[in-house]
């Protein structure tokens, strides 16, 4: 096992340097000069143009630039924004309030999620079973941005129940609707995963002999049925938890979340390539660390794998 992980963190480091390469001159390719935005219409002064530029390295050759940004990546340098402020403190102020979204709303489609398609792979071709079908499709197939819209009216507005929009960011009560917007595709997902995997494997020769060794209903079920479909679910959960936490843009937009979504949409409009390259950079290390647990799961959930 010791191997494996030292293997699995060796092969990301390459990852690592793609993505961020990939980013980083996808960012400062894009039409326009950030410095120059600066002004706005007006005329900048050609020095205080070439002083900016210079002092965040922009005059250099974009390879120079790249070998620059790693080398401060390593001593925890993320650059600066065009007014000054480290992108370090920018990501320490967002991203605690994106992790609290994305963790209540993974917990959601976990818990929900391997619940519903539980119910509805035992109760296959039942009311439950179709219902969970027809709810889950429905799910998938409304946009965020409108689904946003309806929960954001009809309980925050309609009825009520919770303030349309966040007051607080880091006020967990306030950030259970916008938790559950985040987390209903997914759940969906996970539901149906889930619903499919237990057919699958409820008829497998396995679970016929636990039944007839005269094991209980509920041993059979959680220790035997459950615990090996859940396999596909661990695999689409891992991934899933980055891309929650990169997908609260719009989320975090419609209920004014001030997460990682909400500044990054700001730094996007303002053409910040630092602020933006060091976000996503942080995201990528959430998708490698979450691969990594995931293939450790593997081992804990299923004994015939074996890491060497």
């Amino acid at each position: 096992m010791g191997r494996f992980v030292a293997r699995r963190l060796l092969q990301m480091i390459p990852v690592f340097i793609g993505t961020t390469a990939l980013i980083f001159f996808m960012v400062h390719v894009l039409p326009g000069d950030q410095v120059r935005a600066m002004w706005g219409d007006k005329q900048p002064d050609p020095a205080q143009l070439a002083s900016l530029k210079h002092k965040f390295h922009l005059d250099l050759p974009l390879w120079q630039q790249y070998v620059d940004y790693m080398k401060g990546l390593f001593t925890g340098d993320f650059g600066e924004t065009l007014s000054g402020r480290k992108v370090t403190d920018v990501i320490s102020e967002a991203m605690p309030v994106t992790v609290r979204l994305a963790l209540m709303a993974f917990v959601i489609e976990l818990v929900f999620g391997v619940a519903i398609g539980l119910l509805s792979g035992l109760k296959r071709g039942k009311f439950a079973d179709k219902s969970t079908l027809v709810v889950t499709l429905i799910l998938i197939s409304i946009p965020v941005p409108v689904l946003g819209f309806v929960f954001q009216t009809l309980f925050g507005i309609d009825l009520k129940w919770v303030k349309p929009t966040v007051q607080d960011s880091m006020d967990l009560q306030q950030l259970l609707l916008p938790a559950i917007v985040l987390g209903s595709l997914s759940l969906a997902y996970v539901a149906r995963l889930t619903r499919t995997s237990i057919v699958e494997n409820i008829r497998a020769d396995y679970i016929r002999t636990a039944v007839a060794k005269g094991l209980p209903r509920r041993k059979v079920i959680g220790t035997h049925l459950l615990r090996n479909s859940m396999i596909p679910v661990i695999t689409f959960l891992g991934t899933d938890l980055g891309a929650l936490m990169g997908g609260a843009i719009v989320t975090e937009g419609i209920f004014n979340v001030k997460g990682v979504g909400n500044a990054l949409y700001h730094a996007i409009n303002q053409k910040e390539g630092a602020t933006v390259t060091g976000f996503v950079v942080v995201l990528v290390l959430v998708y490698l660390a979450a691969s990594l647990i995931v293939d450790l799961l593997y081992a804990v959930l299923d004994p015939r794998i074996r890491y060497a």
